[in-house]
This record gives C-alpha cells, sequence and structure tokens, in this order.
C-alpha cells in the first residue's frame, strides 16, 4: 500500500498555485521522454538563462587562479580539485539560497551570448559564454586569467527524465589549461599535456543531478554518484557524491580522493564535508589524517562578476535578449512572461527556417564544432572511468576558438535581432 498524502505535501507552494504545481506533478510523472520539452508552472520559473551558469564557474578568481602558483604536482592537483569543489554551491545551490527553492531557467536561443569579467586581487578574469546548439540545447563557455596563464573551457547539454523524481543528466566535460612554476619532483606517471608540453591539461566531468523536495513544492538539487578530474601531470581526483539517506546522513555530502593517475588505493589527499557548506581537507587516507586546510563555502568572500550595462549591450546578450521576460517575472505578471517568451521563440523558428531555406548554418561567434575529441583527451579520459564523448547528444564537440573571440566584437550579428 502507498502512503497517503503528508499534511505538508505542496507546502512550498502558495494557495493560488497548488493546483498548477499538482497538475504539473502529474504530468511529469507520466511524461515519455525528455523533460526539457515541457513547459513548467510559470511561478517556478527563474529570471537566469542557462548561459549565465556559467558564471559559477569562478565566483572565486583566487581560488581558481591558486594551482598556477604551486610548485609541487600534486599539491597542485589538491589546489585544483579545492577550486572545483568551491564550485559546486555557486553551481547547485545559488538559486535554493536566493528564493528559497530551485527554479527552473531560461532556456537560451542558438546564438544567446553571456560576457563579462572579474576584477580583484588575482587580476582580471574573463567570460565568454556561448549557446551554440538549440537541437539539442548546448551551452559552450571559456573562462580566462591571463595574468596567471590559467584557462578554463567546456560545455554541456543536459538530458532531464523522470523517476520517482527528476534525473538531470549532464552531457560534456570541462578543461582546465594552467602553466605551472617549475615543477618539483613527481612520483606520478605524467600524461602528455595538449596542446604544449609546458601547460597542464585537467579534464573535469560533470554530476549527474536529481531533483529533491518536489512534493513538497521546495525543489533543491542533489549530486549523484561520482565525477573524476584527470591530470596531465599524473594524478587524479575521483568525488563521490551521496544525499540524506532514509535512516540518516546530511543531505548534499560528499568524499573526494586525489591518488596518482592508475593507483586508487594510493591516496595522497582526502576531502570530506557538505559542497553548500564546508569541507576539510586531510592528507593521507581516511578522517585520521592530518587537517592540512578548511574550506567554508557561506563564508567565502564572493567577486562579482561585471556586465555590460543594458544600453551597452547586444540584442544577443542573455540580458538584454530576456529583459521584458525578466521583468514580467519579477513583476508576477505571467501573461506578459508568456507572451514575450514567444516572441522569442517565433522569431528563432523563422530564422531557423530562413537559414534551412538557403542550406546554411548559424554562425558561432567564439566556439568551433569538431567531429571528435584529441588524442590527449583520450588519454585523460583513461583516469575517468566511464567517461566518453557523446557528440551525438551535444552536436558535436565544441572548443574555444582564438581566432573568432579576436575578431567577435559588437554588433555580433549585424541586422539580425533574436526577438
Amino acid at each position: 500500500m502507498s502512503p497517503g498524502p503528508s499534511k505538508d505535501e505542496g507546502g512550498g507552494v502558495s494557495p493560488q498555485n497548488k493546483g498548477s504545481w499538482s497538475s504539473f506533478l502529474k504530468s511529469i510523472a507520466s511524461f515519455n521522454g525528455d523533460l526539457s520539452s515541457m513547459t513548467a508552472p510559470p511561478f517556478i520559473l527563474g529570471t537566469l538563462s542557462l548561459t549565465e551558469f556559467s558564471a559559477y564557474w569562478t565566483q572565486h578568481p583566487s581560488v581558481f587562479v591558486a594551482p598556477a602558483a604551486e610548485k609541487d604536482p600534486a599539491k597542485r592537483a589538491l589546489l585544483v580539485l579545492k577550486w572545483f569543489l568551491s564550485t559546486l554551491k555557486p553551481s547547485y545551490s545559488t538559486r535554493n539560497d536566493k528564493y528559497g527553492s530551485e527554479k527552473k531557467p531560461l532556456n537560451p536561443f542558438l546564438g544567446e551570448l553571456f560576457l563579462g569579467k572579474w576584477e580583484d586581487e588575482a587580476g582580471t578574469t574573463e567570460l565568454v559564454s556561448e549557446q551554440v546548439s538549440h537541437h539539442p540545447p548546448v551551452t559552450a563557455y571559456c573562462i580566462q586569467n591571463a595574468k596567471h596563464g590559467v584557462k578554463l573551457e567546456g560545455y554541456n547539454g543536459q538530458k532531464a527524465s523522470f523517476s520517482r523524481t527528476i534525473h538531470i543528466k549532464q552531457i560534456g566535460h570541462a578543461i582546465l589549461t594552467l602553466t605551472p612554476p617549475t615543477s618539483s619532483t613527481s612520483n606520478a606517471q605524467s600524461v602528455d599535456p595538449a596542446p604544449s608540453a609546458e601547460k597542464e591539461t585537467y579534464l573535469i566531468t560533470l554530476p549527474n543531478i536529481h531533483i529533491e523536495g518536489l512534493i513538497y513544492g521546495k525543489p533543491f538539487v542533489e549530486l549523484n554518484n561520482c565525477t573524476y578530474i584527470s591530470s596531465s601531470s599524473g594524478y587524479v581526483a575521483k568525488i563521490d557524491y551521496s544525499g540524506k539517506g532514509w535512516v540518516s546522513g546530511k543531505k548534499n555530502s560528499f568524499t573526494a580522493t586525489l591518488y596518482p593517475t592508475g593507483k586508487e588505493k594510493d591516496i595522497l589527499y582526502t576531502v570530506e564535508g557538505q559542497w553548500p557548506e564546508a569541507f576539510t581537507i586531510r592528507q593521507g587516507s581516511g578522517k585520521h589524517g592530518t587537517v592540512i586546510d578548511q574550506y567554508n563555502a557561506r563564508t567565502q568572500p564572493i567577486t562579482p562578476l561585471t556586465v555590460p550595462a543594458l544600453d551597452q549591450q547586444d540584442p544577443w546578450e542573455a540580458n538584454k535578449a530576456w529583459d521584458k521576460v525578466i521583468t514580467a517575472i519579477t513583476k508576477g505578471d505571467m501573461d506578459t512572461t508568456n507572451a514575450e517568451k514567444s516572441k522569442i521563440e517565433n522569431a528563432q523558428r523563422e530564422l531557423r527556417k530562413k537559414e534551412q531555406a538557403e542550406n546554411r548554418e548559424w554562425e558561432r561567434k567564439f566556439f568551433v564544432r569538431r567531429d571528435k575529441a584529441e588524442e590527449w583527451w583520450d588519454k585523460l579520459a583513461q583516469g575517468c572511468p566511464g567517461e566518453r564523448i557523446e557528440s551525438e547528444k551535444t552536436g558535436g564537440v565544441w572548443r574555444f576558438d582564438e581566432g573568432k573571440a579576436k575578431e567577435a566584437r559588437r554588433p555580433f550579428h549585424e541586422g539580425l535581432n533574436p526577438c
């Protein structure tokens, strides 16, 4: 016998919205296919586009660039792991902190751009995020700090499905490159980095997600299974995610280990904690190792991202393109929200029809599509069990193009308007 409804069911939803929330839950429970094609109740719409999510990688630029100053390769790999773990709270918990529950982001249109920079003691760190594919939806990004020689690029798509709750598989990967200072002796077996022998490369896999708290109307993100960071210097970090169980455990928990490539039992460092809260770094294996560092995600200062004012933005930049939609969502005006969203969606359909009629493809401004990954990617992926390129699900393998970036300037698509 299944349990009856809880008295708290839908407790996070206002009385006027409980009917539409209940209908939404019933529709996703019986839906067969990709949930991204479904229309969510307007009151759970967020005011951020998915292209803006790329900024979550670098809310702490000093943590992002720190590995480039470390001479010891094992400690450098540990600092990369620390930086990655510091990105989890902004990436997967920010909306919950701000709004009280997870919100559905705006689905970017093909060619949508989000550009900005962080400026602090780490220097200037620049962000480029571009929607490179719409069917399937894929966002590509590049974040660079020239002062410290650190660069992150990657791409990801998402496929959502329902089985007791919403499950989101992230498809794609990120690549961190840096030029280390004079290295100290390493006992690890290095992998030839790319594209230059003087650079160090880290392949970062992406966590899968499921949404908890749906029945109560207060959804939040939980991370699944494990992810890896595989380094060309010969180290692998494995991050195991676990949520709150029926009997015990804390939500958003994780355990990470760092070890030489191919030697998973030879643990050099262990990191444990809750990614939206705090974590502890220990030397060696398990909880009895010596504590060498601690990180508090709640108190770590955030460097604000600077973006151009709306009147200086191109029509293809996210904040400008979605301005009327965002204003309507903020006011709770769902009729205007739907009307303004429809304008963008209909304009995009017309652009696709025109491209098809003219037998041409949409021009990406910062990224280029490749049919397959590079040889060095395959070598690094050997340290990430189960990781593989799924180009058929992302419209290709997407890489940042320095040449295109140098030529890109406003207006990005002269004579065309996404709305």
